[in-house]
């Protein structure tokens, strides 16, 4: 069990968290940037990349768990310091890797094992720790906050350090950042033993067979696949999406990735606010069906500048807003010993909707010439997830003995 003496603020767990989340999830957003100039310059199809980013979505949710069993045993910092020291590694891999399958393999390991330990699994269980019970939602709402705003600043910063320095001097670039960002930032996120009061004696295994066989927690599981397909696709494929359809100038997409940054900056803390006041349930629900109208009605509209920006935007509204109500839910039924870890098997959950989000959109592409398939799997998903977030009981857990942490 790790030890420290010192107990931290929530104000400095969230401005810690905040940055290494703003870097973490900033940099991974913009990796549809590199698709096309990293597939001209090794002669690659869109799916050898599209499947290098499939597996680091994959392996960033099955190394998820384990993370967050590292961080909810040994501490927050040292779990975010290794996924530093990995993420930087990756970057480096992803630059100057030519043979394909060691880029696939090498940036899905090295990337996929940094983002588990930087992003929300890893720090979500230090967040419910240190926050008031009546705080936790909006606490888990500002950290979604802090993601978001990686992505407004980063989309434009990204594209920007392409087209100056080359695809390659970027990643140098984006290597050396998260190292210098991070690691000051890890150190402020060292937490006292964990042993919440009625918990102490739950163990991992205890605590993973109880949510499995829970019926809201496997709701929350399927809900978060369906997340983790539709904003992966978007992410990774609607830059070359616009360009297929005459929309050649790159600033269009930074500017729609960078909206949707900026939105769901909003969209997460009002999420995590509202879901300290009503049930959050529906608004998960809610979620999940406005996404399937808004890309509904994206397909459906004549393609212009104005109507990416329209749909950047409300899909920014609703983008990771998803994040804190679906912790919020973990934290108020399960309780926060286990927080991370349980956070990151349903995370898991999200990743594999990711890899299916993201390699689907590149072997659809390379068979068919287009999208259309792809963007109907993504609405047909946002309903069935609507209604399966409908009958989740957020009510805490009666454990006999043992009381919710």
């Amino acid at each position: 069990m790790f030890t420290s003496d010192r107990v931290p603020t929530l104000k400095s767990v969230l401005l810690a968290s905040g940055v290494v989340l703003t870097l973490a999830m900033g940099v991974r957003h913009g990796f549809g940037f590199w698709m096309q100039p990293i597939s001209e310059a090794n002669g690659w199809t869109r799916e050898t990349y599209s499947l290098a980013l499939a597996l680091q979505n994959l392996l960033w949710g099955a190394f998820g768990p384990f993370a967050g069993m590292a961080a909810d045993r040994f501490g927050t910092m040292r779990v975010v310091l290794v996924g530093a020291l990995s993420y930087m590694a990756g970057l480096v891999w992803m630059a100057v890797v030519t043979q394909p399958t060691l880029f696939i393999a090498g940036s899905g390991v090295f990337i996929g094992l940094g983002l588990s330990c930087t992003a929300f699994g890893a720090v979500s269980g230090i967040i419910g720790r240190v926050a008031p019970v009546e705080r936790r939602s909006w606490a888990f709402g500002v950290s979604g906050a802090a993601s978001s705003f990686g992505q407004f600043l980063m989309m434009p910063l990204e594209q920007y350090l392409i087209s100056s320095i080359g695809w390659q001097g970027a990643f140098y670039m984006l290597a050396a950042a998260v190292i210098i960002a991070m690691v000051p930032m890890a150190l402020f996120l060292r937490e006292p033993p964990v042993a919440p009061a009625g918990a102490a004696h739950q163990s991992i295994g205890d605590a993973f067979g109880e949510a499995m066989r829970n019926r809201s927690f496997l709701f929350l599981v399927a809900g978060y696949f369906v997340c983790g397909f539709q904003v992966v696709f978007i992410a990774v494929h609607l830059p070359a999406y616009l360009k297929d359809k005459g929309m050649a100038d790159p600033r269009l997409a930074v500017m729609a990735l960078a909206l949707i940054g900026l939105f769901n900056i909003f969209g997460s803390y009002y999420a995590g606010k509202w879901g300290g006041m009503v049930p959050k349930r529906y608004l998960l629900s809610g979620i999940y069906f406005i996404r399937s109208i808004v890309i509904g009605l994206f397909l459906l509209a004549p393609l212009s500048s104005m109507s990416v920006y329209l749909f950047a935007a409300a899909m920014g509204f609703i983008w990771l807003s998803t994040v804190p109500l679906t912790n919020g839910v973990i934290a108020g039924i399960f309780g926060v010993k286990h927080m991370s870890m349980l956070a990151g098997v349903v995370f898991f959950s999200h990743q594999i909707g990711s890899f299916l989000g993201v390699w689907l959109g590149g072997y659809l592409f390379a068979l068919q010439g287009n999208y259309n398939v792809v963007w109907g799997i993504a609405i047909a998903l946002g309903v069935m997830a609507g209604l399966a977030n409908l009958p989740v009981d957020e009510r805490p857990l009666a454990r006999g003995a043992l009381k919710p942490a």
